[in-house]
């Protein structure tokens, strides 16, 4: 997760992208055509959004956004269960009658947010961990980057959250970032990864990925997907292009972070999923696949590791 400066967003939606079309058949039986894109990783409790949250919802299903994984670690452990909400409030009908992307719900501690955890907040993971819309345990992780909390706590606090996850048999959502430079945070990460989490066959996805092609790997051994966010597009994202074009593409996502890392052209104002269609289409050419290929894959994806059906939409 990262923060940027609010300059807020045009509330008309991006222009239609132009894609290359393909004769192969579709994954899934999907039809052609047919854009079915997952975000598979949003604030949509951020306040950021307390102004228009339903009408970027729906700006995104015309996008072609039919999915959204709504993150919960709030501002602080406190606010876990927020995401659950906005996920229950939306899929029911919405009062405008409109299409709306179906909404699934995560529950987790944030890294810097760990010297909050007590029994009390494992208790309440636990509890939201058991709600049918939570399908992951998310965002947790390790984030070296910034000056937050220290990092034996961040460590230990991911091992008791994991624990959790473990006992709920729910997927990880993933955060880890190093400083620049550096790959300590990676290397912590595996090893509790390897230690704490591999043998419950779970797996998860690597939010945001932000490493070399050699850790995608290792997570893609563990039964990660990789999910790559708007800060994908960037100019300077070089490295990063390059290791999406070459990790295979039935282990990869894609997301958004909204409200953070819209990607170009719109970098700096605030994200949110309709944009997504930018990432989609960079990951798209860097595979070689059409958008809507790129598209019905990832979807697969996502729903082949929680396990779930493909319906969409409200």
């Amino acid at each position: 997760m990262g923060r940027l400066n609010c300059l807020g967003i045009s509330s008309n939606p991006a222009a239609p992208l132009h894609w290359k079309q393909s004769s192969a058949p579709l994954p899934g039986g999907a039809k052609r055509g047919f854009l079915l894109l997952i975000d598979s990783h949003a604030h949509l409790d951020s306040p950021r959004f307390s102004e228009d949250r339903e009408e970027l919802l729906r700006r995104a299903w015309q996008a072609g956004v039919k999915s959204i994984l709504s993150i919960g670690i709030g501002e602080n452990s406190s606010e876990m269960a927020q995401a659950l909400q906005i996920c229950r409030h939306f899929n029911a009908h919405p009062e405008s009658g409109t299409a709306l992307p179906r909404l699934y719900a995560s529950a987790g501690v944030y890294p810097h947010n760990t010297p909050e955890i007590n029994d009390e907040v494992l208790a309440k993971l636990d509890e939201l961990l058991a709600e049918p819309e939570v399908i992951a345990c998310g965002e947790i992780g390790l984030d070296y980057y910034h000056e937050g909390a220290p990092h034996s706590v961040q460590q230990q606090m991911l091992i008791a959250q994991l624990q959790v996850a473990e006992r709920r048999k729910r997927p990880i959502l993933i955060h880890c970032r190093p400083k620049d430079g550096q790959t300590d945070a990676f290397e912590d990460l595996f090893r509790i990864l390897n230690a704490h989490w591999r043998s419950s066959g779970l797996g998860g996805i690597l939010h945001c990925f932000s490493g070399n092609t050699e850790q995608a790997r290792q997570a893609i051994d563990m039964g990660f997907l990789i999910s790559f966010a708007g800060n994908m597009t960037f100019p300077k994202a070089e490295s990063l292009r390059e290791a999406a074009k070459q990790l295979p593409v039935d282990h990869l996502v894609v997301e958004t972070d909204a409200p953070w890392l819209a990607p170009m052209p719109h970098r700096g104002k605030r994200n949110e999923s309709a944009l997504m269609v930018h990432t989609a289409q960079t990951l798209a050419e860097l595979q070689g696949l059409s958008l809507e290929d790129l598209a019905a894959i990832t979807t697969k994806n996502f729903q082949r590791l929680f396990h779930l059906g493909a319906d969409v939409g409200n």
